[in-house]
């Protein structure tokens, strides 16, 4: 397996005193995701829960959605000059009758670690081809519980406390319990690596949960959300327009700006409940 950090000289300059170092940093490494031994995806992730990512991302795609649309995920021969293997190359092989994803919402052939699809055809096709309504979960959510998950994210993420450069996502439960983090490079690679551990652990769809992430809102991610069900999701930074569309279309909670007591609310509202006088 690939290692999550990896160790990097540094020339450090403060308070006048010049000295070199070695740094931690958070490792980079493409993945290639294949379907049937047929490249499908690359996309740039920090090694680790492999095999969630992939199952996410399928997920996320329309592909997946359940444990038994999958027959197994397997690392392939890496291209090293000596045979190694780089754990770089995943092959998936999907059940009998499953189809692949679709192509309004797969991915280009190579992704970058912080951007995915966007625009009216694919805000179209995730209204398509979702399989869980999330307009239709009721989820009641206590603000109190909301403020208090960004710390709880931020003091499980062991890895970001080790290079300061990682993204996590997070699922909890309405009453506040954590149910699942992932950490990585990207935004949205963090969040499949949680839908991908809820399908293998036969936990979809996700109702009556919130998926809290480091950063900004995307539309990807709303997408991500309302693909497994999600009906609540939440970002201590901004929301994009189009995450905001998607959301109200969809029926889910989003929620942006959240640190310390405050919180914008730019779509379902009514899911929160009314904070006392």
């Amino acid at each position: 397996m690939g290692r999550v950090t990896s160790r990097r000289p540094v020339i450090s300059l403060r308070d006048g005193a010049r000295r070199a170092r070695p740094d931690t940093l958070v490792t980079e490494e493409p993945l290639e995701i294949r379907l049937g031994g047929r490249p499908l995806t690359i996309t740039m992730r920090t090694p680790g829960d492999d095999f969630d990512l992939a199952a996410g991302f399928l997920v996320s795609e329309g592909a997946v959605r359940r444990t038994g649309d999958l027959l197994g995920i397997r690392y392939c021969a890496g291209a090293t000059s000596d045979g190694a293997n780089t754990y770089n190359v995943l092959d998936v092989a999907l059940a009998p009758g499953t189809a692949p994803p679709e192509t309004s919402l797969q991915r280009n052939f190579y992704t970058t670690s912080s951007c995915g699809v966007c625009g009216k055809a694919s805000l179209d096709a995730v209204r398509t081809v979702a399989t869980w309504p999330v307009r239709d979960d009721p989820a009641p959510l206590d603000p109190a519980v909301l403020i208090a998950l960004p710390d709880r994210l931020r003091a499980a993420q062991r890895v970001f406390d080790r290079t300061g450069g990682l993204h996590a996502a997070g699922l909890f439960g309405l009453d506040g319990e954590l149910l699942c983090l992932r950490e990585d490079v990207g935004r949205h690679n963090a969040v499949d690596k949680v839908v991908g551990w809820a399908l293998r652990e036969d936990r979809l769809p996700l109702s009556a949960t919130v998926l809290v992430v480091s950063g900004r809102a995307s539309f990807e991610l709303v997408q991500k959300a309302v693909m497994a069900g999600i009906p609540v999701l939440a970002a201590v930074s901004a929301p994009s327009s189009l995450a905001v569309d998607l959301a109200a279309e969809s029926g889910l909670t989003l929620v942006g700006f959240l640190r310390g007591t405050s919180m914008n609310v730019y779509a379902g509202a009514h899911r929160l409940r009314p904070v006392p006088a």
